[in-house]
């Protein structure tokens, strides 16, 4: 978790807040999403399914949909809900927080998100409990940058060199 972003002051489900040199996040989301699956230590939990509760919150920067009103510059949050409905039939995790890594990296690497926030809970798993469970956040890795581009910025910088123009210079 990256406590530049959400420090420890604020809530768990306190908005993602921006790092002083990037620009902020739109925030795909999905809260509630109810279904059944086999997740557990003990023996009750490894033979029937039985209710869990997942809430993500994807980041992207300024999703370009607010300008061109097109589904597929965004997340798509009806194919993320297909996903994860795949996800808890066919996963063999354990563990929530394992089955909440599974869904972070999902959302990074299949969805493009660049940070996640994953909140996986088991309803009533006590009488006296109204929820027990995880959350998580993850930040996508950095993007290496791409040939083309560094050569771009290579070029650019010589340009200023050779115009007198060091830069970094007086």
């Amino acid at each position: 978790m990256n406590s530049r972003r959400t420090p420890s002051s604020l809530s768990v489900g306190a908005p993602l807040l921006p790092k002083a040199d990037e620009p902020p996040m739109d925030l795909i989301f999905i809260e509630g999403l109810r279904a059944d699956t086999v997740i557990g230590i003990h023996d009750n939990e490894l033979h029937a399914p039985q209710p869990v509760v997942i809430d993500l919150y994807a980041g992207v920067p300024r999703a370009a949909a607010c300008d061109t009103d097109r589904i597929g510059d965004t997340i798509d949050y009806s194919v993320v809900h297909a996903r994860l409905h795949r996800l808890l039939r066919e996963h063999k995790t354990q563990l929530l927080e394992a089955f909440a890594e599974a869904v972070a990296d999902i959302l990074l690497i299949e969805f493009g998100a660049r940070w996640v926030r994953v909140k996986v809970v088991k309803p009533r798993k006590f009488d006296d409990v109204e929820t027990v469970g995880v959350m998580i956040e993850r930040e996508a890795a950095p993007r290496p940058r791409d040939e083309g581009e560094t050569r771009t910025r290579s070029a650019a910088v010589l340009q200023l060199i050779g115009a007198g123009m060091v830069p970094g210079g007086k």
